[in-house]
């Protein structure tokens, strides 16, 4: 999963002091994306931490150890030189 990096004291700082120079409704509309952009982080780090637990699981495992059921002698049909 990715590091999290907290935001530096200063960026906190500006950014509360940006918002207290809004008006109300500019800073909802400022307080809206903040939580659309802290969703779709959060779906990035559920997907990412998904895909790694499928990759170490061993549920498909075996799928590489199925036998062969058909051989190119199996094949009716060849395509550029091959069965």
């Amino acid at each position: 999963m990715p590091k999290v990096i907290k935001p530096s004291k200063e960026i906190v700082i500006k950014t509360i002091e940006i918002l207290n120079k809004l008006p109300h409704d500019k800073a909802v509309e400022v307080a809206d994306f903040a939580d659309f952009i802290l969703s779709r982080f959060e779906g990035q780090i559920l997907q990412k931490g998904i895909e790694k637990i499928s990759a170490d699981s061993s549920t498909f495992d075996f799928l590489n150890d199925e036998d062969e059921l058909y051989t190119l002698k199996d094949a009716k049909v060849i395509y550029h030189g091959k069965r």
